[in-house]
């Protein structure tokens, strides 16, 4: 650590009642606009100028600021590692060896903190959260380089397979990119190439000249202060909304006997309340740090050729509109912590997919688990996110079942009640949410039960009414109400056109559907929740009774034939190495 650089921030800290650490990690972020401004400024055609720049800054943070020289090991030994392995090991397994390590080295920390127990002091296992997210994703990135194109299963694979290893310099500086150091955003090493070496800003071919994105002097970035500043005050204003609402809602203040003076509805908002508070949090943190990557031009997303808009979304982590106003919970959870959704899904539920198949029960499964585990090993954790599948699947069967009622019966237009469905779908789910999300912030377990029995358990004992009516001839019946309404009614004539009953009063309407995000609309576990876990258990049951009733029809016991499948799948991965082999 540099000498005496402690004191204004120590003096900083006993003014505002926060911690020395907390105050050198907004510090940090704040001093990321600029150093991302020069950044930008560093000659385009000297790239290993820009990542020794980077590499640098990274250090100064890490070392001058922090002294943290066990986190600088520890990056050492996740990079060093991941890296040796895409360089060591060719085959299908090398991309699973990497996250094996990475996610073993993770966990290893995860428990260090947990024995520390300093919540206040900047410890280093949050940006190895994001530094296991980069680097996963680089051994699938080779290993997909590694692959004939036609074997790629999509656009997304095609465009971020690396054909060869970076330099250590490249590599040194994607691994410590000091704008999304500490907090993120990730992002794949392509993107970080196609940044340092400006292809991402490439205009193209007939492009009118006054609707490519303006630039100065002769550099091909675009001109980004305006859209970074716009970040920094929105995180600004999050952080003062943190900062004041924190005052009165703390997480202490849910164990405390305060609390219990309160009757149930002032409970659940003050639940809430917390809840939202913490939430501010990470609003103001990714905002800031989103914002410093779109000053330095990594968070350039394309642009529009008719109108000449410039999308700065790429790193986008966080909606906070889309989490506050959500209307169901893939909403929620899809608008929470993006780049690691988009982590989850592309590196963990399409990959333990067989190709040609669709994501089951084993691809939410392994998805559920990575995201847990990455996320630590508090008991709270764990309770969140086994709620929070359950949520979803009684709010997937809710809004096939319920939501048709006030629908228009071509079940694409707004029918004039729909209104009381939005407001009573937003009030339900920010309901499971701030109960879902008290386990998240108590982290323990005796925490959890305490806060939850003050709100008599209201959560829990709504999913599990309606997971019996799911199970109820209730279910049935519903389904019988929504066949009946929607049945076709008589032919009618409108401007010579033959249309049902039904249209004719859809197009008469004129009342258009407002689409929420759906279920639908992400695709994917969402951090690691499954689509419909009652869909996936179903599925996994199906296929155990089938694989039963195969082997007594072949006369073979549960567990004869193992050796074989193994010895089959090993001479499969052969054929497919050797494959490649002739194909290079």
């Amino acid at each position: 650590m540099l000498p005496y650089i402690d004191a204004p921030f120590a003096y900083a800290a006993s003014t505002l009642g926060a911690s020395t650490d907390e105050i050198k990690l907004i510090f940090s972020f704040l001093l990321s606009y600029p150093l991302a401004a020069l950044l930008k400024r560093i000659p385009e055609n000297k790239p290993s100028y820009k990542n020794i720049y980077i590499i640098s800054v990274s250090l100064f943070y890490l070392l001058g600021l922090f002294d943290l020289w066990g986190g600088v090991r520890t990056i050492l030994i996740s990079s060093i590692g991941a890296y040796t392995i895409a360089y060591a090991i060719d085959g299908p397994f090398m991309p699973w060896i990497g996250f094996a390590f990475l996610m073993g080295h993770l966990s290893l920390n995860h428990i260090n903190r947990k024995l520390v127990n300093d919540p206040s002091a900047v410890d280093i296992t949050g940006a190895q959260m994001v530094l296991v997210m980069k680097l996963t994703a680089f051994c699938w990135n080779v290993h997909d380089g590694r692959l004939p194109e036609e074997e790629l299963g999509d656009d997304f694979q095609k465009q971020r397979a690396l054909k060869s290893l970076p330099d250590l310099l490249e590599y040194a500086a994607y691994v410590l990119f000091f704008p999304s150091l500490f907090a993120g955003p990730a992002f794949d090493y392509t993107e970080y190439r196609a940044y340092i070496e400006t292809t991402m800003f490439q205009v193209p071919p007939g492009t009118d000249p006054s609707k490519a994105p303006p630039t100065r002097k002769k550099r091909r970035i675009p001109r980004s202060a305006t859209p970074a500043m716009f970040k920094l005050v929105k995180g600004l204003l999050w952080l003062v909304a943190f900062l004041r609402l924190s005052a009165w809602y703390y997480p202490e203040i849910l164990l405390g006997d305060r609390l219990l003076g309160y009757n149930i509805l002032r409970r659940i908002w003050t639940m809430h309340m917390v809840g939202f508070t913490v939430r501010t949090k990470y609003y103001a943190v990714w905002g800031l740090t989103e914002g410093a990557c779109i000053m330095s031009g990594i968070g350039f997303n394309g642009f529009s050729p008719e109108s000449g808009q410039i999308n700065w979304d790429k790193l986008q982590n966080v909606d906070p509109v889309g989490v506050e106003l959500a209307q169901n919970s893939r909403a929620y959870l899809g608008n929470w912590n993006i780049n690691t959704n988009n982590w989850l899904r592309n590196y963990m539920y399409l990959r333990v997919t067989p190709k040609g198949k669709k994501p089951g029960f084993r691809a939410s499964m392994a998805t559920f688990v990575t995201s847990a585990f990455w996320h630590g090993f508090e008991s709270g954790y764990y309770m969140a996110f086994m709620l929070a599948a359950l949520i979803q699947t009684v709010a997937k069967n809710a809004r096939r079942l319920l939501r048709p009622f006030f629908m228009a019966p071509d079940g694409k237009t707004a029918g004039n009640s729909k209104i009381y469905y939005d407001v009573f779908s937003w009030t339900i789910t920010q309901l499971a949410f701030s109960f879902t999300v008290a386990p998240f912030i108590l982290l323990s377990f005796s925490s959890t039960i305490t806060i939850w029995a003050r709100v008599y358990f209201y959560c829990v004992i709504g999913v599990a009414a309606s997971l019996a009516f799911l199970a109820s001839p209730g279910k049935p019946w519903l389904r019988k109400q929504l066949a009946a309404r929607n049945k076709p009614k008589s032919t009618v004539a409108i401007d010579g056109e033959p249309k049902t009953q039904h249209t004719a009063n859809a197009s008469a309407s004129g009342s258009p559907l407002q689409r929420s995000e759906s279920h639908e609309y992400f695709k994917g576990a969402t951090l690691g929740m499954p689509d419909d876990p009652g869909q996936d258990l179903d599925e996994i049951m199906e296929s155990l009774k089938e694989e039963v009733r195969l082997r007594r029809d072949r006369g073979q016991s549960i567990g004869q034939g193992l050796t074989e499948a193994v010895q089959a799948k090993l001479r499969e991965v052969e054929a497919e190495k050797l494959k490649r082999e002739k194909a290079s």
